[in-house]
C-alpha cells in the first residue's frame, strides 16, 4: 500500500514506447536513450462509473513501547484513516484522521484498567517522551498538487492508459517487468518490485475488474507468495489469504524476515486487507510490522470530505 509521492513524466504513452525518465531520475541514475516498448493496445476504454475513484483505509499500527505505571505496563495501538478520491482526469484529494490509540489486548486492557484507564500518554514505561492519546483528531482533507496521473510501478499513467493495462496474468506480469526495467530496477530486483505492486491494482488504481483478476492470478505466481486459502480481516469480511515472503540478500539466514499477508475478495477481485509483520533473529519488530484494512474501494459521487468516524 506504500506509494510514491515525488512527481515524475509519464513514462507510457497509447502506442509509444518507454522513456527512461521519471524513477531513473529521482534515484539520480542516468536516463535511457532508448528502451524496449510497452504499448497499451488493449480495447477502447469503459467510461469510469463514478466521479472518483475512492478508497477509505484503516491503518493500525502497535506503538513499539509499552505505557503505564509501575507494574501496569502495557501495548497500544495507534489507528488512523486515510481516504483518497481521484478523478479520471487525475485529480486527487486525501484525506487523513487520527483514531486514537487503544490498548492491544485484553490483558492490555486489564493493566490499562488497572493503570486507572488513562486516555493520553506523555511518558512510556521508561520514561520516554510520546504523544498518544484515546481521542480522535478533527482530521483534514488537502488536494494533492501533482501531474494528474496514475503511479504505478514508476509510470505516470492516464485514466485510459489504465484501463488498457494487460487483463492477462502473463502479460500483464511481463509489462511491469519491463517497466521496472526501464525504470532501471537492478534485474534482480525486478520479481520483488513486480510482486509489491501487484496488490496496488487491486485497491489503488481505478483498473478493471479484468485487470484487476489478472494482476491477483498473476501474484499467486510470483516467487515467494503462496495462497492460504481463506482468512478473515479485522472488519470480520472473508476473502482468499496470500501470504508474500521476503528476506533481504546478504544477510545471515534468518536475521530478518518480512511477511505480508493480503485478504483479497475473490469475487469483486479488490484488496481486503494488508498486513506486514517484520521478524528480527526470530523476534517481532514492533516498528516494522502493521496492518491496514481496505473499508471501501471503488467509485463514488461523493464529494471529498474529511473522514467520518467509523
Amino acid at each position: 500500500m506504500k506509494r510514491a509521492t515525488a512527481p515524475a513524466r509519464p513514462l507510457i504513452a497509447l502506442g509509444a514506447g518507454l522513456a527512461a525518465v521519471g524513477t531513473a531520475a529521482l534515484l539520480g541514475l542516468p536516463s535511457l536513450t532508448k528502451a524496449p516498448e510497452a504499448r497499451l493496445t488493449a480495447a477502447a476504454s469503459a467510461p469510469p462509473e463514478g466521479a472518483y475513484w475512492h478508497t477509505r483505509v484503516l491503518s493500525q499500527r502497535p506503538e513499539p513501547r509499552q505505557v503505564g505505571s509501575g507494574a501496569n505496563r502495557y501495548s497500544v495501538v495507534q489507528q488512523s484513516l486515510t481516504e483518497e478520491w481521484t478523478a479520471p482526469d487525475g485529480r486527487r484529494w486525501v484525506g487523513s484522521r487520527e483514531l486514537g490509540a487503544y490498548p492491544q489486548s485484553a490483558a492490555d486492557r486489564a493493566a490499562w484498567r488497572r493503570d486507572g484507564s488513562p486516555t493520553k500518554w506523555t511518558r512510556t514505561a521508561n520514561g520516554q517522551t510520546v504523544s498518544l492519546s484515546t481521542t480522535p483528531t478533527k482530521g483534514h482533507v488537502t488536494p494533492v498538487r501533482r501531474d494528474n496521473t496514475f503511479f504505478l510501478i514508476g509510470q505516470r499513467l492516464t485514466y485510459d492508459e489504465v484501463q488498457r493495462l494487460p487483463a492477462n496474468p502473463d502479460a500483464l506480469k511481463s509489462w511491469l517487468a519491463q517497466a521496472a526495467r526501464v525504470s532501471q530496477v537492478p534485474e534482480n530486483g525486478v520479481d520483488r518490485y513486480v510482486t509489491s505492486e501487484l496488490p496496488m491494482l487491486l485497491h489503488q488504481l481505478p483498473a478493471p475488474k479484468e485487470v484487476r483478476a489478472a494482476a491477483y492470478q498473476a501474484l499467486l505466481t510470483m516467487p515467494g507468495v503462496s495462497s492460504r486459502g481463506k482468512s478473515v480481516d479485522g472488519t470480520g469480511r472473508t476473502g482468499a489469504a496470500v501470504s508474500i515472503g521476503y528476506e533481504p540478500a546478504g544477510q545471515k539466514k534468518e536475521t530478518i524476515k518480512v511477511t505480508t499477508d493480503l485478504v483479497v475478495d475473490t469475487g469483486t477481485m479488490l484488496l481486503l486487507s494488508e498486513s506486514q509483520t517484520t521478524l528480527k533473529d526470530g523476534k517481532v519488530f514492533p516498528n516494522k510490522t502493521m496492518t491496514q484494512t481496505v473499508l471501501q474501494a471503488g467509485w463514488t459521487n461523493a464529494e471529498p470530505a474529511v473522514p467520518a468516524l467509523p
